[in-house]
């Protein structure tokens, strides 16, 4: 109306996308090795690892044997065909699309299907759940925690007396799930999908060895229990296998994809990490958040050192170093302050080397010394103590603050 004053109201400006998270300056895995030893869907983990800035080495210490030629299976399927099945476990998705690819190769697709549809059939999770489905068949039950202890309490509250209970494996037996099944009463078919025997060609696997020996591999990661038993096995007939373990126990990241995986290792007293879901993906951030934890966290000469497995962050920036620098900053920086001898120093090369730096005397680390600081590009980063050897340069945040209280005052 003429006259009427009119409140003006600012309309708020649309606000702006947010940005995407910045890349860390430093990929997470920059400087550490870590090894591979899965066969099926390597390049897949090599990448998620690799993306992450981690040095991959790969040994696979299995191979799958082809379905079609798996004599097991065969067996193991026309075991299930020759009379009713009572109940019947989809362990995993690839297993139980495999068996069933591999049994219309065999001409006995159709005759599976149907044996299974009479079946209550338990499926582990979501993707054992799917490919029961895309079989045709219809799911009665699945676990929300996808683990094999769950479905096993879930059989064992039924009557399992005298019923035919078929389990679909994958890759590695489940002897104490068949077992506790037996152990009720139900007679148990078991069918191998997927088996892993050791690979032909063993020397990549070798090499992997003699890396984990030489203490030049920092995280380890497995994704089948068979993976290490194999690796285990070849230490073993090696003469290494106590070597192996006290290196696995001591100075190596083992990361297992989940608990069935882990188990060989641990009955041998090696600690293991894992994810809480048994994921590629998740496995890979298994070691981005444990592996950083073991590096130290140095201020040496006004510098901060971040001292890694092949490598050291000197104020953001990644150094590479060879082997015997490396060890020798690495006794350092164990020691932060504290002088070490020549001696001490020769003794930290050899054992973090495994001995692979044979010939290395103490004239030597003095060498070590000067391409260390050459590479720290500081060479107030290492002091020398005459007559005794040598220091980081270590200032402690809390000693540095005290002294600029000090000059303050």
């Amino acid at each position: 109306m003429p006259g009427e004053s009119v409140l003006q109201v600012d309309t708020p400006p649309e606000p702006e996308p947010a940005a995407p998270p910045a890349e860390p300056a430093v990929p997470p895995l920059a400087g550490w090795t870590v090894a591979v030893t899965a066969a099926r869907r390597a390049d897949e983990l090599l990448a998620l690892l690799e993306r992450r800035g981690a040095r991959v080495v790969h040994g696979p210490s299995i191979r799958i044997i082809p379905l079609p030629d798996d004599a097991e299976l065969l067996a193991a399927t026309r075991a299930c065909l020759a009379a009713p099945v009572d109940l019947a476990v989809a362990t995993t998705g690839i297993g139980f699309r495999g068996w069933i690819e591999a049994a219309e190769g065999w001409g006995l697709g159709d005759a599976l299907r149907e044996q299974l549809s009479t079946a209550h059939v338990l499926a582990r999770g979501p993707k054992a759940r799917g490919a029961v489905r895309a079989a045709g068949l219809v799911d009665a039950w699945s676990p929300a925690s996808e683990s094999s202890s769950e479905v096993l309490e879930h059989l064992l509250a039924m009557d399992l007396e005298g019923k035919r209970v078929v389990v679909q494996l994958h890759g590695e037996p489940l002897p104490d799930f068949v077992d506790a099944l037996e152990g009720a009463g139900a007679d148990v078919v078991q069918v191998p999908v997927y088996r892993w025997v050791s690979p032909e060609d063993t020397a990549p696997m070798e090499r992997l060895l003699d890396q984990l020996l030489a203490r030049q591999v920092d995280a380890v990661t497995f994704t089948s229990a068979p993976a290490a038993v194999s690796l285990l096995r070849l230490a073993e007939t090696r003469g290494d296998e106590d070597k192996l373990l006290d290196v696995l126990r001591k100075d190596v990241l083992v990361a297992c994809v989940g608990p069935v995986t882990a188990g060989p290792l641990e009955r041998r007293d090696v600690p293991t990490a894992q994810p809480t879901r048994a994921r590629l993906g998740a496995l890979a951030r298994t070691v981005v958040d444990c592996l950083p934890a073991r590096s130290a966290r140095l201020d040496v000469a006004g510098h901060e050192l971040d001292v890694r497995g092949h490598a050291v962050v000197v104020d953001g920036r990644v150094v590479p170093l060879p082997p015997v620098p490396m060890a020798l900053l690495r006794a350092l920086a164990r020691y932060p302050g504290r002088v070490l001898s020549r001696a001490d120093l020769l003794r930290a090369i050899a054992r973090s080397t495994g001995g692979s730096a044979v010939g290395i005397d103490e004239h030597a680390v003095e060498s070590a010394v000067t391409r260390l600081r050459s590479a720290l590009g500081d060479s107030r980063c290492i002091q020398t103590v005459v007559k005794r050897g040598y220091r980081l340069a270590y200032d402690p945040p809390h000693l540095r603050d005290a002294c600029e209280d000090e000059e303050d005052r």
